[in-house]
């Protein structure tokens, strides 16, 4: 167990990785940030001018694609990923292209996701990739096969393709083969894949191919993992259910625990669609769910693995302590933490300084694909409650300790 001591305050630690010049640059960045009103003309105005073809690119690649994207290309995150490794961290590879839907680009985006996995199994810090099955699946066809299991058992990873057509039929057995495509190419190598967490309203079928994988790769190690939402008031029961479902048919569940990412477009369709929201009633509830999560993933962690995805200072603090409480070791395979690349340096650098297994999860793709993705970081920042002014007094006490 390392002894060094985790505190989410050092900002040497955090911050090591920086020159004067890219400190200086990301304070601005996220100054910017705290302006609401320009956050969301930028989110308007920006996907517009690119689609028009306005010169934005690299202002947009100087800016924010800088700060939370790994590059254009997988062959440009190198850099990033060697860079962050000198400081023990690694990297979740994420191919961050949206929304195209297709047969063509769906077979596409499957290969896409096999390349990464192929390239992240040549690189010893790059143990996980993320996958969206969004990036493979119809939207409408998740949607339909949601709504069969909304009255059946949702936890058994059972897919209730029997309301589905001939061809649906057969197009729901190509997602199927992308998935396992996918699944095998990583249990093949060392590379683990983390399946994203979609909508409510199309989740079921997500879950359910998911521990359909599980059950066939997690044998030896955590090959699949799935991410529980818990900002869901649903979910920590999920996660218990799921855990107890693996433990009968004798396979090592997987998890990656976050808060979620969906939540204003589901409230207000719940409200639009006149059924009760699935989304936890305030933020306390979710914070208690979380680490009641954490928790449970812990007490049990020889039989569970997890990442912990949280920008969440107490959520990964409380983790931390329980790991020391129950004497496991900080560098034990089941344990990962995660943030994103851009956000929460001094949680990941000083969890890497302690001893813990984490990663920054890096994506990448053309900047005109990965609009999506910035446009949701900018967002994010301007609204998450004290996210921005957290992330600006640690740069400035930065700034100040380097210069006294």
């Amino acid at each position: 167990m390392n002894a060094y001591p985790l505190s989410f305050n050092n900002t040497q630690n955090a911050f090591a990785y920086k020159s004067n010049r890219e400190l200086k640059k990301a304070g601005f960045l996220f100054s910017t940030m705290r302006h609401h009103w320009l956050v969301k003309l930028g989110t308007v105005v920006t996907p517009w001018a690119i689609n028009i073809g306005l010169p934005l690119k690299g202002l947009i690649r100087n800016t924010i694609f800088d700060q939370f994207v790994g590059g254009e290309t997988l062959e440009e995150t190198a850099a990033v990923a060697s860079k962050l490794e000198k400081y023990d961290v690694k990297v979740i590879l994420d191919y961050g292209v949206e929304g195209k839907e297709g047969e063509e680009n769906f077979d596409r985006s499957c290969e896409e996701f096999i390349r990464v996995i192929r390239y992240a199994n040549t690189q010893k810090s790059i143990p996980l990739i993320s996958i969206k099955v969004t990036g493979f699946a119809r939207l409408g066809l998740l949607e339909k096969l949601d709504k069969a299991a909304d009255s059946k058992d949702g936890y058994s990873g059972n897919v209730h393709t029997e309301i589905l057509n001939d061809t649906e039929k057969e197009e729901w057995d190509r997602v199927a083969a992308r998935m396992g495509k996918i699944m095998s190419t990583a249990a093949e190598g060392l590379v683990s894949v983390l399946v994203d967490a979609e909508e409510s309203w199309i989740q079921d079928p997500v879950d359910a191919l998911t521990m359909q994988a599980m059950e066939k790769y997690n044998q030896q190690r955590a090959v699949v993992y799935n991410t529980i939402q818990l900002y869901r008031s649903d979910r920590l029961q999920f996660l218990k259910d799921s855990y107890e479902e693996a433990l009968k048919k004798n396979y090592l569940p997987a998890v990656k625990l976050v808060r979620g990412a969906y939540m204003e477009k589901e409230r207000k369709r719940a409200t639009e669609l006149h059924y009760p929201s699935p989304i936890q009633p305030d933020k306390e509830s979710c914070d208690n769910d979380y680490n009641a999560a954490l928790q449970f993933c812990i007490n049990n962690i020889d039989r569970i693995a997890v990442v912990i995805a949280s920008h969440n200072e107490s959520s990964n603090l409380y983790a931390s302590q329980w790991i020391n409480a129950a004497n496991i070791a900080h560098n034990h395979p089941h344990i990962h933490f995660s943030q994103l690349f851009g956000m929460s340096d001094n949680i990941t650098f000083n969890l890497a300084r302690s001893g813990y297994t984490v990663s920054k999860y890096l994506p990448f793709g053309p900047i005109k694909d990965v609009i999506p993705y910035l446009m949701r970081r900018a967002q994010e920042n301007s609204s998450v409650s004290g996210q921005t002014g957290r992330e600006l007094s640690l740069i400035k006490k930065e700034i100040g300790r380097r210069k006294a």
